[in-house]
């Protein structure tokens, strides 16, 4: 008999996890209640912690919590949160990293005042600034590049908070989308690239500003537009400034939040989620056919590519695997060991739909192949006659290094196995992947795109050694 132990569902998660999402409202009597609400709204980006940092015009307060927003965050917390500017953060944390320190918003008292910052990305020279710092005198409290950013704006010469914003971003490289909270004012600033989404909405005479739009729609407020590659939004007093300080670059925005990350109801990068999602799918069927009975999605990620996929081939779609949502965090395993246990909680089969079927199995991607192998032995258990596998992006080949948490490159499958070595191995009938070719074709040609995780073509140099250890720079 196998013993009894605690399990994490996340542990047969086979996908990447984007590490945060973050949210601020200017002007309205409800600012923390409404990033309350907002923060709920991009939880999909971050599960580990949540926070959320409100000015009443006199000083910054400030909540932070482990776990979800709704765990968080009571009518407590809430009603300490006074003022009616605020900004919020969700966060998904490394391996070993998921602490209360590391939880964000951040807030320093410094020569500029009292500021709090809220971050979506990762500073690629976090830790060569870090030691640096250090060096010089700095004290950190967190494992966390974000605090840097703080360092570098308390020690900066430049007058006035935002001068010293950019003379601190400057001197940072990699990816950002920040939210910054002062007495009377909120900034939000995109680095150069816009690698990560950051959007402006408004809410009546309140501005909102939004990793994703979706969260704008949970408060009925209005989706104006996207913060710009290298733009700085002051959102104050004088109205809304826009500025542009930064030297430009290429634009390279992950196309990643297309094909997983962002919430399919969510327009991010100056385009529809969901749309772009049915063209990965039809631009999949249209590369990758098979002759088959019916078109399964992997719930929740290959649902609207599931759908593109059967409108392209004509092959009837099907809800052949139905998702528990309502899976904690730990689970006590039954001592009568049960084969593919983690990912059973999550998915089971419906046999009257797969029983003597030829089953398209569609998914966003194929990380370590561990969960996808899983998948298809309950789609042949549940009476399959074939089983096909057809992925709406490329083989994932590289980690991320630009605010992904990702495995190392030995743990991606396909860095060093072929399609036909990975359809071996989760015992799949066939494999096909969409090409960098057809994704770029359902995303409109656009070529401003990062596609390091499947090019290892990455825009922005990191430290090799970070590369030779599969590390995220910044989050040690």
């Amino acid at each position: 008999m196998a013993p009894t132990r605690v399990i994490h569902p996340a542990q047969d998660d086979d996908h990447f996890h984007d590490e945060c999402g973050v949210f601020g409202v200017y002007n309205h009597p409800e600012a923390a209640n409404l990033t309350y609400l907002g923060l709920h709204g991009l939880q999909h980006r971050g599960q580990e912690s949540a926070g959320i940092v409100s000015s009443s015009g006199d000083r910054l307060h400030e909540e932070r919590g482990m776990g979800h927003v709704a765990r968080v965050f009571k009518k407590t917390q809430l009603r300490r949160l006074k003022g009616d500017l605020a900004i919020g953060h969700v966060r998904y944390s490394t391996a070993g990293k998921s602490n209360l320190e590391n939880a964000q918003p951040f807030v320093i008292e410094s020569c500029k005042g009292e500021i709090g910052v809220a971050h979506n990305g990762n500073l690629v020279n976090a830790v060569a600034v870090r030691d640096r710092l250090e060096k010089d005198g700095s004290i950190f409290r967190t494992s966390s590049d974000t605090e840097v950013v703080l360092h570098l704006i308390a020690r900066s010469k430049q007058d006035g908070l935002e001068a010293a914003i950019v003379d601190a971003l400057k001197q940072m490289q990699g990816a950002y989308s920040l939210i910054f909270i002062t007495r009377d004012r909120i900034i939000g600033v995109r680095d150069p690239r816009g690698f990560r989404p950051l959007s402006l909405g408004r809410l009546g005479e309140s501005q909102v500003l939004s990793s994703e739009s979706c969260a704008f729609d949970l408060i009925d407020a209005t989706f104006v537009r996207d913060v710009e590659p290298g733009e700085m939004v002051v959102i104050g007093p004088a109205g809304v400034k826009s500025y542009r300080p930064f030297p430009p670059e290429p634009v390279s925005q992950c196309i990643f939040e297309y094909v997983y990350f962002s919430r399919p109801d969510s327009q991010v990068f100056g385009r529809s989620v969901h749309e772009i999602r049915k063209r990965l799918g039809r631009e999949l069927a249209k590369e990758q056919p098979v002759d088959a009975d019916v078109v399964v999605p992997v719930p929740d990620s290959g649902m609207y590519a599931g759908l593109g996929f059967s409108e392209q081939s004509r092959i009837p779609l099907e809800f052949g695997l139905v998702r528990n949502h309502y899976v904690g965090r730990t689970f006590i395993e039954p001592r009568q060991a049960i084969r593919h246990f983690g990912v059973k909680l999550k998915l089971n089969p419906v046999r009257a739909l797969l029983s003597d079927k030829r089953v398209v199995l569609i998914d966003d991607s194929i990380v370590r192949g561990t969960t996808s192998r899983k998948i298809v032995s309950m789609v042949r258990s549940a009476g399959a006659r074939e089983v096909h596998v057809r992925i709406s992006c490329a083989p994932t080949v590289g980690p991320c290094y630009y605010g992904v948490d990702t495995p190392r490159r030995s743990e991606l499958i396909a860095s060093s196995h072929t399609v036909d070595e990975i359809r071996r191995y989760i015992r799949a009938d066939s494999l096909g992947y969409l090409s960098l070719e057809g994704m770029y074709r359902a995303v409109g040609e656009n070529r401003s795109f990062c596609t390091a995780c499947y090019t290892n073509d990455y825009p922005v140099p990191f430290p090799k050694e970070e590369e030779a250890h599969g590390m995220v720079p910044g989050r040690r």
